[in-house]
């Protein structure tokens, strides 16, 4: 079959963002075995990145997460937070991604995550057995990296500066959306103790 992504594309913004916007199940007409063994982490997670900008474009919160498999480096699940758009509470990028991957063994999977993962979708990525977990920001957010090395799950530290900005930029235009993603309608309600 030929695709339009293969061995002699020039991995780009561009070429990433179309990636990050094509449905997971449709990647395989776009991009071949070859381009995917081609994209390196940070190119992993500049695509969770764009993601997370489609979130915010789109009123949400800007998090996004893509799974690949560690054989082959294929793109086999993605998602972004849709807690404004769907009006659903936990329907994170980690969440999302991993429903979009579906009933697979997630133990030959890595995880990248544009911003560290809350506590329950760290228990989530420990619970389905996830090998690594690649996060994008510990500036604006952590806390659960330790939690999921103490469960055997290999963490990484992989800082994009872009997507530290929107999240940051976030947080300063939308605090009590902010607050909401992490802890839920309450915190807001209860008030500024409540934080993150």
């Amino acid at each position: 079959m030929n695709t339009l992504l293969d061995a002699e594309t020039e991995i780009s913004e561009p070429v990433l963002n179309v990636v990050a916007h094509m449905p997971t199940a449709s990647l395989p007409v776009l991009m071949d075995e070859r381009f995917a063994r081609r994209l390196s982490d940070a190119d992993v997670m500049r695509i969770a990145v764009l993601l997370a900008r489609k979130s915010y474009d789109e009123g949400g919160c800007p998090i996004g997460a893509v799974i690949i498999d560690n054989e082959s480096r294929r793109i086999v699940g993605k998602g972004h937070n849709t807690l404004v758009q769907e009006n659903h509470p936990y329907n994170h990028g980690e969440t999302a991604a991993m429903r979009d991957a579906g009933r697979i063994d997630f133990s030959r999977t890595t995880l990248f995550t544009s911003l560290s993962p809350c506590e329950v979708c760290a228990s989530l990525l420990h619970m389905r057995g996830f090998a690594r977990v690649v996060v994008g920001d510990i500036t604006n957010a952590s806390g659960t990296e330790d939690l999921l090395r103490e469960k055997g799950v290999q963490v990484d530290i992989l800082e994009d500066a872009d997507g530290i900005a929107l999240y940051a930029r976030f947080q300063a235009e939308q605090p009590a959306l902010d607050l909401e993603d992490w802890k839920g309608a309450a915190a807001v309600t209860a008030g500024p103790r409540a934080g993150p």
